[in-house]
């Protein structure tokens, strides 16, 4: 199948990510986002759960990760679980669960009158075995950083550990706590706007993942591309990409953005 979209680092394809997916190679990294419990207009378009994620296990070669950014709708006054739904699904595929983490949203777009206000969607991290790649972003200021005195923990029977004897101490009593530490599974952003699609998600949230679950050269799938946030930060970062999408309309939005961001880096 011919490429609606390419570059030397990546293939756009127009067209059902199920009938394309058998003919890829392996895949080190896929992000994405699928459109769940009819949230979004889609352009009318839906797509078979159960088969994307057994084909997502065949595509992802071992130690890779496959990053779900997938939320709830509220239904009849109680909340659908399609995410939980789709987690367990995922593991019975055979995908460890790596982690769940959240995205959380700078506002809510719904308010609330009987829950507190939704402002988030989980991403759950699905590794193929042992992750072969984790590069953890460590921007998060700690608060006792330099040298801060030991403090005791508990072990699980409740006996007291002290911490004052382990080698990792200064002088069996001060600990030297580094400037910035690993972030939390939390993640916080601002939500993005892109002409023409209905649902994009940040660029910094593909960025991020794409950095933490990948090295350069690797390569990146988005079998439901939207408007082309993965590609376009894999030609930033300097992964190779495939990325599939069923609308037409949507696959010109991607193109345009990837090759704008080629432009840019041309510049500098």
């Amino acid at each position: 199948m011919n490429p609606y979209y390419s570059t030397p680092n990546g293939k756009l394809y127009c067209g059902d990510c199920l009938q394309i997916m058998p003919e890829l190679e392996p895949v080190d990294l896929t992000i994405t986002s699928p459109p769940y419990d009819n949230l979004r207009n889609y352009k009318g378009y839906k797509f078979e759960f159960e088969n994307m994620a057994n084909e997502l296990f065949r595509v992802t070669k071992k130690g890779g990760v496959v990053v779900w950014v997938v939320g709830d709708a509220t239904i009849n006054g109680s909340e659908t679980g399609t995410s939980f739904k789709q987690a367990l699904f995922f593991m019975d595929c055979g995908f460890n669960l790596q982690d769940t983490m959240i995205y959380q949203k700078h506002n809510f777009s719904n308010p609330s009158n009987n829950r507190y206000h939704q402002i988030f969607e989980y991403m759950f991290v699905f590794s193929k075995g042992k992750p072969k790649t984790f590069n953890p972003i460590k921007d998060r200021e700690n608060i006792k950083k330099g040298f801060t005195k030991v403090s005791n923990s508990r072990y699980k029977n409740g006996k007291i550990r002290d911490k004052s004897k382990e080698k990792r101490t200064l002088n069996n009593k001060y600990l030297f706590v580094n400037d910035f530490g690993m972030r939390y599974n939390v993640w916080k952003f601002t939500t993005q706007n892109i002409k023409g699609h209905p649902a994009p998600f940040p660029e910094q949230l593909a960025n991020d993942h794409i950095i933490s679950w990948s090295n350069e050269g690797d390569t990146v799938l988005d079998p439901m591309a939207g408007s082309g946030t993965v590609p376009k930060m894999c030609e930033r970062l300097k992964r190779k990409w495939v990325a599939c999408e069923i609308s037409e309309e949507y696959c010109e939005i991607s193109a345009k953005r990837i090759e704008q961001e080629r432009k840019q880096r041309k510049m500098f």
